[in-house]
């Protein structure tokens, strides 16, 4: 039997693609994988926010407890947090940068999902990141479905990980996705508000996102005119 899994491989298993290993969200990965290191720790009350001590980045957040922590990403989060009170939103960049592919070979050296490299007209390596043992993302999903379909109370751990793909907005182009409905989206929208990590998570996606919008739209006007 497997150890208990963090917030994060959770996640990850979420957000890629069963059969691809494509993953939801790519763009802004770091955000949502930060920001499940520091629930992770939330839940585990190892960290705190000072809402007094709100910027432009978010709240500050504080470390707070002593004593070691089960896993080495969940210690060089927390060291990051005690470093100095930081924005929440500054966190989730410096914690989630560069966590991709530590993640996927955690999820392969667990076997959950395996390695497949191919050769595309004989030239080009591709890399595809396929389920491998499906159960406990199964058992995950299931748990997920049960909250935002049928409407059942969420344990925090649960909680969490839909607040978190609900602020990262891949919920709907999640592969295979819950039975999308305006009640879904309201369900999740009230775990994610309900979550300060989840609300920066929301908050930072959405300005990425607009942010690269906006640019996009400048280069092409340029190009036009």
């Amino acid at each position: 039997m497997r150890d208990e899994t963090l917030l994060v491989e959770d996640l990850m298993l979420m957000l890629l693609d069963d059969e691809t290993g494509a993953v939801a969200g790519a763009g802004t990965l770091h955000y949502p994988l930060g920001g499940a290191l520091l629930a992770e720790l939330a839940l585990r009350g190892r960290v705190e926010t000072d809402e007094g001590r709100a910027g432009l980045n978010g709240a500050k957040v504080l470390a707070v407890g002593d004593g070691p922590l089960p896993d080495p990403l969940l210690g060089s989060a927390y060291e990051k947090v005690a470093e100095r009170p930081r924005g929440v939103e500054t966190l989730l960049l410096d914690i989630g940068g560069g966590l991709w592919k530590p993640m996927t070979d955690r999820l392969v050296e667990r076997g959950f999902i395996r390695r497949e490299s191919r050769r595309r007209l004989g030239v080009f390596r591709t890399t595809r990141l396929p389920v491998d043992d499906a159960r406990h993302e199964a058992e995950l999903r299931q748990r997920i479905c049960a909250v935002l379909e049928d409407g059942e109370s969420p344990d925090a751990r649960t909680a969490a990980v839909i607040a978190l793909l609900s602020a990262s907005g891949t919920l709907p182009s999640l592969h295979p996705a819950p039975k999308w409905s305006t009640t879904v989206y309201e369900r999740a929208k009230e775990l994610e508000k309900a979550s300060w990590v989840a609300t920066a998570v929301g908050t930072a996606v959405t300005r990425t996102t607009t942010a690269n919008t906006v640019a996009s739209a400048v280069v092409t006007a340029s190009v036009i005119t």
